[in-house]
């Protein structure tokens, strides 16, 4: 009976262990990268195997309702990249914001460095793939390089655990936020609808914006009315010829940062709160039932812990599981399969290679050079604790572009030969950076430790 008890006691333990370790796991933020790196994976099975057809036609299958004759809707394909990744866009237009305000970007001697180094970053991988393809059809591919995709980034860092030291975690976010807000402004300009611009729809677009900030100057902080307004804006942008996903950061921007109740009321409000939960009255501690002004207090409580967190803190932080754990798996899976069975001319100008050398060399050699010379020039120094081959490291990391190169690459290209092309160089390319990254970066770490040894 004894064993028994042991044997169980031990089962629960285990499995208890087991389970806390899964969830620590899911909760890391190396998972968000892993997963997208399956997802990916198991697109380009799909893709090559029995339910190709199934896989293709699928994303192409209207999804929407009709009423009379009219359907409104749009391809499942277009509900990912368009409605789906509008979250993801919203996201990232909030740690845009929160990064300059209170972050890494906020003053220019704090942001010049990676903002610098990011900046060369997007130019050089620009330059070789537009050198690569000039006066050719696919000269305007130019943004595919130009992307850093942070979560698989930031993963292969943080696998690498304390080889890495932190002030090359925060360098690398840091490049990856300035990165992101460069590929915000490239989709919003170089990439406009092949139907122009609709001057209407663009003026309605200006005008609900416009009613954003006044609303946040009036100090309205209701997330709602925000994300309300913001579905309008997302329409008016999605017709006006600018992609859609730019009002998502449009609305980021205009999201409060002040809470509705500030830290000094909250904490006064609990020190000021009865003491009906403090000294409870010992015949009273065995009744489970609260009183009716207990009842009152919590509800009290529940609804000024809601008014004293920060509007976009509240947002971002809501959204990141979803983009990480929903959004960005399903547009992995739904866009990086390629049918590489089929007839694709890789030779179709020089997209393949303009992808492959601006991501795996024009990345590190951008972001070492501007950075060198950022330093050079004493126009901001290298962080503590991060030398040479350090920057390099990251900086051949943040070659891996994938999901915004991925999304900038269907942009680029209507035809479908010139995407898959671009899709296979961004995978390939993608790869040969975090394996050649985490190397460089793991060789640097085991020099240094020899020299201290």
């Amino acid at each position: 009976m004894k064993n028994t008890t042991q044997r169980q006691y031990l089962h629960d333990v285990t499995k208890r262990s087991l389970g806390e370790i899964f969830l620590a796991f899911i909760r890391a933020e190396s998972f968000s990268g892993i997963l997208l790196f399956f997802c990916a994976v198991c697109a380009m099975i799909v893709a090559n195997s029995s339910l190709s057809e199934s896989y293709f036609w699928l994303w192409h299958e209207n999804f929407g309702f009709s009423f009379g004759e009219h359907f409104y809707g749009f391809r499942l394909h277009d509900w990912i990249n368009d409605v789906l990744m509008a979250l993801f866009f919203l996201m990232v237009g909030l740690e845009i914001k929160r990064e300059v305000l209170f972050g890494d970007l906020n003053g220019l001697k704090k942001a010049a460095f990676p903002v610098i180094g990011a900046l060369g970053g997007m130019v050089v991988p620009a330059l070789i793939y537009f050198i690569l393809n000039a006066n050719t059809n696919s000269w305007h591919g130019f943004g595919i390089p130009m992307a850093t995709d942070i979560a698989f980034a930031l993963g292969v860092i943080l696998l690498l655990g304390k080889r890495v030291p932190m002030a090359l975690k925060v360098f690398l976010v840091t490049l990856a936020v300035a990165d992101d807000l460069g590929a915000v402004i490239v989709i919003a300009t170089a990439y406009p609808s092949p139907e122009g611009l609709h001057l209407v729809w663009l003026f309605c677009a200006v005008a609900v914006v416009g009613v954003l900030i006044v609303l946040n100057r009036l100090g309205i902080r209701h997330l709602a009315v925000y994300l309300g307004l913001g579905v309008i804006l997302w329409f008016c942008v999605h017709h006006s010829g600018i992609h859609a996903t730019i009002a998502a950061v449009m609305l980021a921007f205009c999201i409060p940062v002040k809470p509705k109740l500030q830290s000094q009321d909250f904490v006064k409000l609990l020190d000021e709160l009865p003491q009906t939960f403090k000294n409870i009255d010992k015949n009273e501690r065995k009744n489970i039932l609260l009183t009716h002004q207990q009842v009152k207090i919590v509800e009290a409580l529940a609804k000024d812990s809601i008014n004293v967190q920060n509007p976009l803190l509240r947002l971002e932080h809501a959204l990141q599981p979803i983009c990480a754990f929903f959004v960005m798996p399903i547009f992995a899976f739904a866009n990086a399969g390629v049918d590489i069975r089929g007839e694709i001319d890789f030779r179709i100008d020089h997209i393949m290679l303009g992808v492959f050398l601006g991501l795996v060399v024009g990345k590190p050699i951008g972001i070492l050079c501007f950075s060198f010379l950022c330093e050079k020039f004493r126009i901001a120094a290298r962080p503590a604790g991060i030398s040479w081959g350090h920057i390099f490291g990251a900086g051949v990391l943040a070659g891996i572009g994938f999901t915004m190169s991925i999304f900038v690459s269907n942009l680029a290209f209507e035809d479908l030969n010139a995407q898959n092309v671009a899709k296979v160089a961004i995978l390939l390319a993608s790869s040969v950076a975090g394996i050649v990254g985490a190397l460089v970066l793991f060789v640097i770490d085991r020099v240094g430790q020899r020299k201290d040894t």
